[in-house]
């Protein structure tokens, strides 16, 4: 079982004591006024601390510019609030120009520099973690990037911490985002454990994670799947995997047949997903792919479709029997669908079950022509959704799933989790 001795993760929310150790070594350390004066007498002190994490994706590079409050001696710093904003495409998109990727979080981070104050600038942490979409570059190009970006960090009044810019791995942003919702959700509070489990869909990866109550899963569970780590005086011994190449964009990929094949020959990838007389072209990962409907021959509708997904996931996932009777926190790409045919509002998210993406996809899918106007890949979406909950993870039709852009009007995903990490690494490594 993997260890993750980083992660009482929150816990460093906690850990004021340390300050005044370490503090009088150092005192021009990033963190000097996190906590009161009447702790540490010979320091002063600031109410409000902030954080900024960059998360970039496959399709988008987002900040996220979160702000901390101590309230009082007594209580451990609070979370106050965030500011999000995002670009698109993704860095991946700029393979093959790095510095024009880099350019893209420059115009973010001066953003921050207006959310910040310049008193907080020289001590405010800023990191970029990047996921799937550069796992999936050559490395030489994903490295450029990486570069790129840095440079742009080391030339702004932010402190850079070592590492600050990085490939995150995929079990890490599972497990970060279980820690966001949870902790947003007050789950993580009290000995009960009732914890909720989390389901995030990216444009080039997917990941579930939950927290197993039955011996039986962990017993039947691959050991590279289970993480252990303790946080609030528990033990979590945490299920979370992350499927690379199951994302909602790869997954198109897949199911047209293009992974195998590539872009080469400039070749016109066909489905029956797809409504018969498109023909079009389609940008991922900085490669263009032409695409259309099958025209001459085939059918369309939910059914054909939908046999041409599951051929995606079939088989290819594990499926612990525990999920079918735990309720789950689902974003990114299911609450992005979710919103584009009505199924939630777009503000207040809301709850669904598994069988609500079917049904919808059996209506966009036999309406292919109404529905193609808003996204020709739509159908194609819907029906990779419902495969991938009920014949990858293995969902039950009824199995209830919260569907969640903020929380607390925080946003879901890892990054605030991400952030925690970031605060007690820095805190702890002197």
């Amino acid at each position: 079982m993997m260890a993750l001795s980083w992660i009482p993760v929150i816990t460093f929310l906690a850990l004021s004591s340390i300050y005044c150790i370490v503090s009088h070594q150092d005192p021009e350390m990033w963190f000097q006024n996190l906590f009161p004066p009447k702790m540490c007498p010979a320091n002063t002190s600031s109410d409000t601390f902030y954080g900024i994490m960059f998360d970039a994706g496959s399709t988008g590079t987002r900040i996220h510019i979160y702000t901390f409050v101590q309230r009082s001696p007594e209580k451990a710093p609070e979370l106050e609030g965030e500011i999000f904003e995002s670009v698109k495409p993704g860095l991946s998109a700029y393979a093959d120009q790095p510095q024009k990727g880099a350019e893209t979080v420059r115009k973010l981070l001066e953003m921050a520099q207006e959310a910040v104050p310049p008193s907080h600038w020289k001590k405010t942490p800023v990191v970029l973690k990047a996921t799937a979409g550069l796992r999936l570059l050559a490395e030489h190009k994903a490295q450029a990037l990486l570069s790129e970006v840095r440079g742009v960090f080391e030339e702004s009044p932010f402190l850079v911490p070592t590492n600050s810019v990085s490939i995150m791995d995929g079990t890490y942003e599972g497990i970060l985002a279980w820690i966001t919702v949870n902790f947003l959700t007050g789950q993580l509070y009290g000995r009960n454990q009732e914890t909720v489990g989390t389901l995030d869909l990216g444009g080039a990866s997917t990941q579930i994670t939950f927290l197993p109550q039955l011996e039986e899963t962990l017993e039947q569970t691959p050991v590279d799947f289970l993480t252990s780590f303790e946080m609030f005086n528990s033990t979590y011994k945490l299920y979370t995997h992350s499927y690379l190449g199951f994302g909602l964009k790869a997954a198109r990929l897949a199911t047209l047949g293009a992974l195998e094949m590539g872009a080469a020959n400039g070749q016109t990838f066909r489905s029956s997903c797809l409504p018969k007389q498109l023909e079009a072209e389609w940008h991922f990962g900085g490669v263009k792919y032409q695409y259309g409907g099958n025209r001459e021959a085939g059918e369309t509708g939910f059914e054909s479709c939908y046999s041409e997904v599951l051929k995606v996931v079939q088989g290819k996932l594990h499926q612990p029997d525990e999920i079918r009777r735990n309720s789950f926190y689902a974003f990114s790409y299911y609450y992005d669908r979710a919103v584009d045919t009505d199924l939630i509002d777009y503000e207040k998210g809301g709850i669904l079950e598994v069988r609500d993406f079917e049904r919808k996809a059996q209506e966009v899918c036999d309406n292919l022509e109404r529905y193609s106007s808003a996204s020709p890949f739509l159908c194609m979406d819907l029906s990779y959704i419902t495969a991938l909950l009920k014949e990858g993870f293995g969902f039950r039709d009824s199995t209830i799933l919260q569907l969640a852009k903020k929380v607390n009007n925080i946003e879901t995903g890892w990054a605030l989790g991400a952030t925690f990490h970031l605060l007690q690494s820095l805190g702890l490594s002197h």
